[in-house]
């Protein structure tokens, strides 16, 4: 395995994912930065130019979308290889917006330490990763906007599905149904925040 001179960035908001996957990558001797938004990963950019950008997608601030629609709109940041990896946005349209966006390869969480491993090594072993052209604001927007809208609908009906159930369940079984539920609240609120931000700044009232 060929180690980068420059560091891998990993950009995630959950504490212990992100711990997961710095251990992961520091064992094979990728040197590791971290950033638990987008913001936060561009800042770290300006200082050290990444070998490549590990991001999750549903974070706060500015998400795993934005950062990439900002970093392929930029040519100084525009060649460098991004992996996606997220546990809410897994459709097959989120899939096909996050490659349109000029991701490299897009993983699931829970992540697999192996396929993670290995697609790390494939994507810096490229001599010219093919990456899409960037997107054009228009179509980021529209892509980003029906994403959101779509994660935001699937998120009322997942939480109201998990009420009905509440309501059935043995009480031994309530507690995991309940954290289900106040993670799947908090997953809305987050992509609440996001919509109501991009609405914001497109002047679109809903």
């Amino acid at each position: 395995m060929s180690v980068p001179l420059n560091p891998v960035l990993v950009v995630e908001d959950v504490p212990n994912i992100l711990e997961l996957l710095e251990v992961t990558l520091r064992f094979k001797g990728y040197p590791v930065i971290t950033a638990r938004n987008g913001l936060e990963a561009l800042e770290k950019i300006d200082h050290q130019t990444p070998a490549l950008v590990i991001t999750d997608i549903l974070m706060p601030k500015m998400d795993g979308y934005a950062l990439v629609q900002r970093m392929r709109a930029n040519p100084r940041l525009s060649r460098i290889p991004i992996i996606f990896l997220s546990a809410t946005y897994v459709t097959p349209d989120d899939r096909e917006f996050a490659m349109r966006l000029g991701a490299v390869r897009f993983l699931e969480k829970p992540v697999d330490t192996e396929e993670f491993l290995r697609t790390v090594a494939e994507v810096l072993s490229m001599d010219t990763p093919d990456i899409s052209p960037p997107l054009g604001d228009s179509d980021f927007f529209k892509g980003y906007r029906e994403r959101l809208e779509a994660k935001l609908r699937h998120k009322n009906a997942q939480i109201a599905r998990t009420l009905r159930q509440l309501e059935t369940l043995p009480e031994e079984q309530k507690p995991a149904s309940r954290t289900l539920l106040a993670d799947c609240i908090s997953q809305r609120e987050a992509v609440q925040r996001e919509l109501d931000e991009l609405y914001q700044l497109l002047n679109i009232i809903p």
